[in-house]
């Protein structure tokens, strides 16, 4: 998935869409929150996906213009 990532990251900074990356961004870090208070399974695998995937995409913030 995070090849995926990557592609929609790559393709929204390169349109400027800084709301657009922030928008997944918060959804990465919901995601996390909750997976990381899910009791009786073993999220590991799952969090440091989502914790890649929240690097790709405050790296592709960091390559904007600052506003």
């Amino acid at each position: 998935m995070s090849r995926s990532v990557e592609l929609i990251v790559e393709g929204y900074v390169r349109l400027n869409d800084r709301d657009a990356l922030e928008n997944i961004l918060t959804h990465r870090r919901e995601l996390l929150r909750q997976l990381v208070a899910v009791t009786g399974v073993d999220p590991k695998q799952t969090v440091a996906q989502v914790s890649q995937e929240i690097t790709i995409i405050e790296s592709g913030l960091a390559t904007l213009v600052p506003e």
